[in-house]
């Protein structure tokens, strides 16, 4: 499995939700909705899900084992540091 595009669409309010990403796997399969969420640890990812009847969120899809999981939020959050590292750049640019 290789993840062949990371869309990030940073969040503009303020609060722990800092980006939501769109991953593509094999240039084949799109996972919408994971979410970049700022922890007490540090950045995290949580993966799509639904509120079930009893209140409780299910993810939608998810990886199975925990070094998948690893793999695809290392990808991830390199590219939302990525992209969080360009964004002053173009606000001077604006700014010039």
């Amino acid at each position: 499995m290789n993840i062949t595009d990371v869309r990030v669409r940073k969040v503009a309010k303020e609060g722990k939700m800092k980006a939501v990403v769109s991953i593509t796997i094999d240039e084949e399969f799109v996972v919408h909705d994971i979410k970049v969420i700022e922890g007490e640890k540090g950045l995290f990812i949580a993966m799509p899900s639904r509120k079930a009847t009893d209140g409780e969120y299910r993810d939608i899809a998810h990886p199975i084992n925990s070094a998948t999981r690893d793999r695809i939020q290392t990808i991830i959050l390199d590219k939302y540091q990525e992209v969080m590292a360009e964004e002053p750049e173009a606000e001077e640019a604006v700014a010039e």
